[in-house]
């Protein structure tokens, strides 16, 4: 400790002159380190400089602009992973209920069902440990089940049906994290393609969904972007050069220290000729905003939807010392038409997110008038001269109100408390081979699957169980949405994610009128400017 004072003190003693010319660093670097050694070396009670050190970080970044952030060592590696494609562990997907570890399924091909485990499994044991009717949390499994490629660890399951207790070794490898969470085709000739985020792997996934799709004769292609928050900028541009042709700009970037970047499209488009559809909502933000933005400023496919959240801000991350992270924003991003959509921050952290949540108040939700933009943010499409906005998301060229039919405060409720979310959990695990066995496939549980009316009285009673109070008008006015997507998560749970928007797609407006649009060619070249005698 002394040692260490008297080297402190030492570096207050040298002149800041000498020590900047040591260091390269500028005046007020300096003026930050020296203030943080005089904490540490003279000030009255004793504190914690690396909790001060991160605080200081991460108020100067939210002083600068919303996306600026500090990420702390520790979670580092959990914010990359689902931007990287992949991480490293045994491959299941799970649910805690009721102080059980229940395996919803295993990763196909993935480690733990190499050795042979099963949907519907219980992890009584991890590497000897006890984890089942301790309290554990899903951060508690996850923890012990990941870790490096090749190490291993032993399970014990109760399997339902078998004596005894299982005991597997599983060794763990990389398991892959998908970003295209569905591709079908949703009618004749018309892919559906839902993109979550924008990862490493995004633009092979959507490569190799187009490749079967079009094997499947789709001809035009419906992008689902709704509450995609972007991610990765690259693979937004690696999609959006699939739809246009050679040598168009996709986006730009540019900075105060970032020059003039370009973004061009190349030859190997595969959907050059398709029909595209793009669905947009609040949120939809960077990197799909960059994939929409092409889309409308080409004129190259109709934007579906509401508009999107606003961030036209390129950041980029500079690892620290102690292995902590600065994503520091170095550019913006504009669409070939020249838009930057970024909503202006200059009132503030909080005041930008207010912004947002306001259009949840103001009524732009419900109505399109409501969004009063100022003619200072017109801009033109490329080809057919279309007036689009810039200056806060991507506004679509057909709105959708957000859907509030089905809403009551009973819903809310039920799914707030979890009920919804663990009733179906059990229901699908105590009556997995029932319904495996009655539905040898998807197409005839999705023709002939239904809940009776025992399982919906069953589910009011664990609702009122965990407080929710059963209202009768309430539960009539949600009852049909509530209905799809208990079924949705039957379907999930037996077969894929895949299924999942099958059935929860079916009642879809926004798809609905995507799919009137691309099966209407007149309709379709007239909304793009193609023709300007019809309306």
């Amino acid at each position: 400790m002394v040692k260490r004072l008297i080297i402190i003190l030492a570096v207050l003693a040298m002149g800041p002159a000498t020590l900047l010319r040591a260091q390269g660093l500028t005046q007020e670097t300096f003026k930050i380190g020296k203030t943080l050694a005089l904490l540490e070396a003279v000030y009255v009670d004793s504190v914690d400089i690396s909790a001060i050190t991160e605080q200081m970080i991460i108020t100067t970044l939210r002083n600068l602009d919303p996306h600026s952030v500090y990420i702390p060592a520790k979670d580092v590696q959990e914010e990359r992973e689902p931007l990287q494609g992949n991480f490293e562990g045994v491959g299941i997907q799970f649910n805690v209920l009721n102080d059980t570890i229940i395996i919803i399924s295993p990763t196909p091909g993935g480690p733990s069902e190499k050795v042979g485990i099963q949907s519907g499994d219980r992890i009584i044991t991890i590497d000897g440990e006890i984890v089942t009717g301790i309290g554990m949390s899903t951060t508690g499994v996850q923890k012990r089940l990941r870790g490096p490629k090749g190490t291993r660890v032993v399970v014990t399951i109760f399997r339902k049906g078998v004596n005894e207790l299982l005991e597997f070794t599983i060794t763990r490898d990389k398991i892959p994290v998908t970003s295209l969470d569905a591709a079908y085709i949703i009618s004749d000739g018309v892919g559906y393609i839902k993109l979550s985020r924008f990862s490493e792997q995004t633009a092979m996934e959507f490569a190799q969904s187009v490749d079967q799709l079009k094997l499947e004769r789709m001809e035009n292609l419906i992008i689902d972007l709704r509450g995609n928050s972007g991610g990765y900028m690259i693979p937004a541009v690696q999609i959006a050069d699939e739809l246009l042709p050679m040598e168009e700009l996709i986006v730009y970037i540019e900075g105060l220290h970032t020059s003039r970047q370009e973004y061009r499209s190349t030859p190997s488009g595969k959907l050059t000729m398709a029909k595209i559809a793009v669905l947009i909502d609040e949120g939809s933000a960077s990197s799909s905003e960059i994939l929409a933005g092409a889309v409308q400023d080409w004129d190259r496919g109709v934007v579906i939807g509401r508009r999107s959240f606003g961030k036209g801000l390129v950041q980029n991350g500079f690892p620290l010392p102690d292995g902590s992270e600065v994503r520091l924003t170095i550019a913006r991003y504009f669409t070939p038409s020249g838009r930057s959509i970024q909503t202006p921050y200059n009132e503030g952290f909080d005041k930008y997110f207010q912004t947002y949540y306001s259009r949840y108040f103001n009524g732009e939700l419900i109505h399109p008038d409501s969004l009063n933009l100022p003619d200072s943010l017109r801009a033109y499409t490329i080809t057919n001269r279309r007036v689009v906005y810039g200056g806060g998301g991507i506004t679509p060229d057909i709105f959708i109100p957000i859907d509030t039919t089905y809403y009551s405060d009973y819903y809310r409720d039920i799914i707030r408390t979890s009920t919804l979310t663990n009733f179906m959990v059990a229901y699908t695990d105590r009556n997995r081979k029932e319904l495996l066995r009655r539905y040898r496939s998807f197409e005839s549980f999705n023709r002939e699957f239904t809940f009776d009316n025992a399982t919906i009285e069953t589910l009011i009673a664990a609702g009122e169980k965990n407080k929710v109070k059963f209202d009768q008008a309430q539960f009539d006015i949600s009852a049909p949405e509530m209905k799809r997507v208990m079924k949705a998560v039957v379907a999930r749970d037996l077969w894929d994610l895949n299924e999942y928007y099958k059935v929860v797609n079916e009642d879809d407006y926004a798809i609905a009128r995507a799919l009137t649009i691309l099966t209407d060619p007149l309709l379709y070249q007239t909304l793009l400017g193609y023709r300007k005698d019809v309306q």
